[in-house]
């Protein structure tokens, strides 16, 4: 039954779809960090990048190298688009885009995390098999059919990240929409719909909507009764989150996961009518076929058990942060805080205090002043620096945030030296205070 679900072989017309627009957004994405400055923001200009701790020996190239590092994945996505050196392209661009991700976090976004799952999947797909120049230059490679799992797998994929994502929205500030509130009044100043995005009746459908989208659009999707609606659907709330949110070409990917939804009959008539169509209905279990079943089997339930880990550590990750990342939870909270960062020599025991707009841009800034971790690795780069130049310092940081509009409380514990703390990867970290305390008192 399983080799019968898993090899039974179907068309390819998706797969090869899916290839030409992963490639292109893949190139589009890479070019576009170029020309909107996001690389000159975030990689070049910051002296200190927040990397997700573990991976600090991950660092932006010097001067402008960052430039022709995302030039050579732009390379990549294109000769991914046509097929040509598939699976080295392939790898390349999983291996570029994951270090470019792991080496700075200030520019967090679930959607990054799932590109790079996604490319580390291509990797392992026969996406090159037609319409590629490998194929051309090599017919032997020409196929018109793909084993099931090829297309299960981006079922699988979606339906954790949805799910998660749906699930994550089900607590008092989003039900009640006070989240969605405070993102759509920086929308205000949008050009026809800023006015309407301010209704509180809008607020209830964008936050329900995205509760009700998030459970439903999988299964929707692969019941054939609501396939059609739930695409025209999907072109709508993706195409809105393009609009409001700015998110790059996450919409249009996800709208390109739809392909593997439709009969592929539908597929190869609207986008590769010259292709033979497949129908055969064969089962071809592979000489691989234990490591394939073992490793997804390894690795889905890894993707369903990282973004549970939360519930294993103490206190509300909405405040400690601590599970936030790679778990799915997207737009659920606004943060804003103040950080005042004290150093204390130990040799002359002179107090000083740390002006971060010399260390940090703007954006580094806000993000050293809400999240736990960040505030821990600047606390460690600041003792590092100072060691440098011979002397011994602590580190300690009075920080006030408020989650989601409610009044300022303390964050860290301002009796804790940071620069010798040890951060807990799979435990809470008892210098980040608990949420119920009172607020600030002026």
């Amino acid at each position: 039954m399983l080799n019968k679900w898993l090899f039974k072989h179907i068309d390819n017309s998706a797969l090869i779809v899916f290839r030409i627009i992963f490639g292109l957004l893949c190139f589009l994405e890479s070019v576009g960090a170029i020309f909107t400055g996001w690389i000159k923001r975030t990689l070049i200009i910051p002296e200190f990048t927040f990397s997700f701790i573990g991976f600090e020996w991950l660092q932006p190239l010097p001067g402008n190298g960052m430039y022709i590092y995302y030039a050579i994945m732009g390379v990549f996505g294109l000769m991914i688009m046509v097929g040509y050196k598939y699976r080295l392209s392939m790898i390349g661009f999983t291996v570029m885009w994951s270090a470019t991700y792991l080496m700075q976090k200030s520019s967090y976004n679930n959607h990054y995390y799932l590109l790079m799952l996604l490319s580390s999947i291509m990797v392992v797909l026969p996406a090159n098999k037609y319409a590629s120049i490998d194929v051309k230059q090599n017919p032997k490679l020409r196929s018109i059919s793909m084993p099931q799992w090829c297309r299960l797998i981006f079922v699988v994929q979606l339906f954790i990240v949805y799910t998660y994502a749906s699930v994550a929205k089900f607590y008092p500030d989003w039900l009640d929409t006070t989240v969605m509130e405070i993102l759509m009044k920086s929308k205000a100043d949008y050009y026809v719909v800023g006015d309407v995005l301010q209704l509180k009746w809008v607020h209830y459908i964008l936050a329900y909507g995205g509760i009700l989208f998030d459970g439903l659009i999988i299964p929707a999707l692969l019941y054939k009764r609501t396939r059609k609606y739930a695409f025209i659907i999907s072109i709508f709330f993706h195409l809105f989150n393009s609009f409001i949110f700015q998110i790059g070409i996450f919409p249009y990917l996800s709208l390109a996961f739809t392909l593997f939804f439709f009969e592929p009959r539908t597929i190869q008539k609207l986008f590769l009518k010259k292709k033979p169509f497949y129908n055969a209905d064969e089962i071809i279990v592979p000489s691989y076929r234990n490591s394939l079943v073992l490793g997804f089997s390894i690795y889905f339930i890894f993707q369903m058990l990282l973004p549970l880990r939360q519930h294993v550590i103490k206190g509300n990750v909405l405040w400690t942060e601590e599970g936030h990342r790679l778990s799915w939870r997207m737009m659920l909270r606004s943060k804003s805080g103040v950080a005042n960062y004290r150093l204390e020599n130990k040799t002359t025991g002179e107090t000083s205090y740390v002006k971060l707009d010399e260390y940090l841009t703007k954006k580094q800034i806000r993000t050293a002043s809400v999240k736990p971790d960040a505030i821990w690795q600047f606390s460690q780069y600041l003792r590092k620096e100072f060691e440098a130049q011979g002397q011994e310092i602590s580190v300690y940081v009075d920080c006030q945030v408020k989650v989601n509009g409610r009044p300022y409380k303390k964050l860290i514990d301002s009796e804790v030296d940071l620069a010798h703390a040890k951060w807990e990867i799979f435990k809470h970290n008892t210098w980040i205070l608990p949420y119920n305390q009172g607020p600030v008192k002026n």
